[in-house]
Formats: C-alpha cells, structure tokens, sequence
C-alpha cells in the first residue's frame, strides 16, 4: 500500500503554487506510506542548459566542490543549488550524458537521482512532510509533477528505494503494487543494456519504459506494453517532459481517482488527496478504467 499524487497544471498561473500544492497532496496521504516519500518537479526549461539532481549522504563533504570539480571533467561551466542532501547542477544540455558519466568518478558516492531539461527529484527516507520540509518544495514554481509516499514490500528502505525512479532523460516513474516478474524483466533490460542501482520492482517498470521509449516507441505505446509484459498488481503514473501518464493493470485493484478542470489534471491514490484543490467541487472526476493508458502534455 503506497500513495501516489501527480498534478499537470494546464494553466500557467498556478505555477507559482504546484510545489505547495503537490505538498499538500502528498501530506494527506502518509498513512498509506510512512517509511519514505520524493517528489518529481518539472520545471520551466532554460534554454541550452541542462540538469542533474544527485544526492549525497555525505553531502557536505561530497557538495563542496562538486561544480568546479564536474566541470573539470567534462569542460564546461557548472553551476550548484544544494538542498539538504540533494544538488541541482545546470550545465550545457549537449554535457549532459557525460556529467552524468563523470559524478560516479568525481563524487563516487553521490548518486543521480534524475537528469533532463526540466526534471529534478528529491527522494529521502521519511514522512511526507518531513520530507517536503527538508527540499522546501512548497516553494518550488512548475509545470507538472508527480509524488510518492512508500510503504516498502519489494525491497529495503533506503533513498535509492524511495519513488520516483528516473531512468531516462526527463523521465520517472512512481508505482503502487508490486510486480511478480521484475527479476526477469531485469535481466532481459540489462541485456539490452540498461542499467540499475537497486532491486526495486518499480525501478524495472521506469527501466521498462525507458527502453521502450528508446526504441522509438511513442509514450502510449510503451504504457501500453507495461499491460502484457509486466505480471502483478500496479497503478503507474509516469512523468515526461511534456506531461504525465496512468495505467492500471487489468485487475486495478489498487485504488485510483483523477480530476480534471480547464485549470488542470489531477491524480490520487484516492479522493482526498485532492480535495484543497482550488476548483475541485466542480471537476470531472472518475476512476481510471483497468488496462487502460491516459496521458496529457503540453
């Protein structure tokens, strides 16, 4: 039993609030994920730049000439935010693929936890609101984003177990259920050459749709492979770039409800997640449909 939230704002006067707002709802459903919770945060891009979020345990230690000792690396400009234990470095979009290379060599104890124009992540171990707190996301201006509280079944609970998990440029993915297959899947995707920092079972589903989505397939296409080629019980909600995705499996016993006005879309683990949404006593809201694909971008 874990919480999922996601909200795509189709109106940019509310980009100021979507940190506070995806907050709110995140907080409201800690009781189905106490042990760690993260949140994904698209942002406005800049142009030409790039980012990578990393985190550290030691991030004092490990954050203190991160930039300078990136940028060495890959002969480019570097600049830092850090936040708690995470950093935000911005460096040209075409230094991306190596900067992600060169953090494992510069800082072997840093970890990447998202990479793209527009995505950062921030996942500990925690509360929701502790959490929330720690990387001040009620303050964080967006486009869209998606959360997760988690309460651990497949794995340990660490903050490489935490959701989201990213597994491609601009891409993540959160996860309530638990796949039955994931250790085979696992395999045929590092085959392929993908690759894993953990055991998760939702890290296999990102991965899943990564390679999809590299081999040319379109968004729905790859969400709607997830419907033959994953085997178990989920709700995945997927981030990309220009939006966010749904699907359930064919059973869908794992509780869903969307909202939508001309202000924006809305995804919870269950109703009252939404419920401080300005306009939502007035929305369309339903349930998702078993073994069916919804998405919306920008």
């Amino acid at each position: 039993m874990c919480g999922i939230v996601g909200l795509f704002l189709k109106d940019p006067k509310l980009e100021p609030k979507l940190g506070a707002m995806l907050t709110d709802m995140l907080i409201t459903m800690t009781d189905r994920g106490p042990d760690s919770a993260g949140i994904a945060i698209y942002t406005r891009p800049e142009k030409g730049k790039a980012k990578l979020t990393v985190q550290s345990a030691n991030a004092a230690e490990d954050f203190k000439t991160l930039a300078a000792d990136l940028g060495k690396a890959i002969g480019a400009t570097v600049t830092m935010t850090s936040k708690d234990t995470h950093a935000v470095l911005t460096l040209p979009a075409d230094k991306i693929d190596a900067a992600r290379a060169a953090v494992r060599e510069v800082r072997p104890s840093a970890r990447v936890m998202s990479a793209g124009e527009e995505i950062e992540i921030y996942k500990e171990v925690g509360l929701p609101k502790d959490v929330a707190r720690r990387f001040d996301i009620a303050h964080m201006s967006g486009t869209h984003g998606i959360g997760h509280t988690r309460m651990a079944t497949e794995s340990a609970v660490t903050t490489m177990g935490a959701h989201p998990f990213s597994t491609g440029s601009d891409q993540c993915l959160v996860h309530n259920g638990s796949l039955s297959n994931h250790n085979s899947v696992r395999r045929v995707l590092r085959e392929a050459g993908m690759t894993f920092e953990t055991e998760n079972d939702t890290e296999v589903a990102a991965a899943f749709i990564s390679h999809k989505l590299q081999e040319g397939s379109k968004l729905g296409e790859a969400m709607e492979a997830t419907l033959t080629d994953l085997d178990g019980f989920f709700t995945f909600v997927v981030g990309t770039k220009n939006g966010f995705g749904v699907v359930r499996d064919p059973i869908a016993c794992k509780p869903a409800v969307m909202a939508e006005t001309d202000q924006y879309v809305a995804f919870g683990s269950e109703y009252r997640a939404m419920v401080s949404l300005p306009g939502i006593e007035t929305a369309r809201v339903w349930e998702p449909e078993p073994a069916t694909v919804y998405f919306w971008e920008r």
